[in-house]
């Protein structure tokens, strides 16, 4: 079935049933983005993606497993081998919260490594699915510095998930032509409305980043309810009408990641 809704990051690895919630999709006509955050899982999220049409596997390594020691040099360069060959990169990026002080430097060498795989390797139609906590300067700055940020006809999709920097950092974003995916928690909150607000809807893609927390029960169902509740919000934000937000989102979503 032809997605009729699109998760646009999300971790099926992260669920306590990820076949079950891929098959579920399927059924539900819910395309779903699966941004790996390990990259010794991604060989098996490929796989399981094979199986689903509706179903788009990231190759990825998420900051937190990095500066947490869960993934280390190993898996940089695991990452780094994948991606070379791969349209779809995410999660990756930089998280600069307080919790993980003391590891910025090793974050920011494994962006740029993998930045320079990306540049050695380029893709036609690559999407970057990217985490920037209190770091979307630094990630702009490592994309600009490796030439991966538009105006060039070259240039991967960037999409900033869950965006939570400055203003200037949004419109310096906005201006480099990057996406960004929006959710109901960056809805939650008096600055991540405005940013919604501001995000021009041909930029805006929807995400659940679905499970809240791992090994939680999270299935296509409860992901639709959940894009469908961001797409009400957006909406009433830019004073349009769900069903024109919607089409146009979705637009945005076949588009990026080839669905007719």
């Amino acid at each position: 079935m032809e997605p009729r809704f699109f998760d646009t990051h999300c971790h099926l690895d992260l669920m306590l049933s990820p076949d079950a919630a891929a098959s579920e999709s399927a059924a539900l006509g819910l395309g779903l983005f699966d941004c790996g955050v390990d990259p010794r899982d991604f060989a098996a999220a490929k796989k399981r993606a094979s199986r689903y049409p509706n179903i788009i596997a990231g190759a990825g390594l998420h900051p937190w497993w990095l500066a947490d020691g869960r993934c280390g040099p190993a898996e940089v360069n695991l990452l780094c081998e994948v991606a070379d060959q791969e349209r779809y990169i995410g999660e990756i990026g930089l998280d600069f919260s307080a919790r993980f002080a003391g590891s910025e430097p090793l974050q920011i060498q494994a962006l740029e490594r993998l930045c320079d795989a990306l540049v050695q390797h380029p893709l036609a139609g690559r999407v970057i699915s990217i985490h920037a906590v209190r770091s979307a300067g630094t990630v702009l700055d490592v994309l600009e510095s490796h030439g991966l940020l538009a105006p060039r006809p070259d240039s991967p999709a960037i999409i900033f998930h869950w965006f939570s920097g400055t203003s200037d950092e949004l419109v310096r974003a906005r201006n480099a032509g990057c996406f960004f995916s929006v959710n109901e928690r960056m809805l939650a909150t008096k600055r991540g409305r405005e940013y919604a607000r501001q995000i021009p809807l041909d930029r805006l893609l929807l995400e659940t980043d679905a499970p809240a927390q791992p090994q939680a029960d999270a299935n296509a169902q409860q992901l639709i309810t959940s894009l469908k509740s961001v797409s009400r919000h957006i909406a009433e934000l830019k004073n349009r009408s769900v069903g024109g937000v919607e089409s146009i989102v979705l637009g945005n979503s076949h588009s990026m990641f080839d669905f007719r």
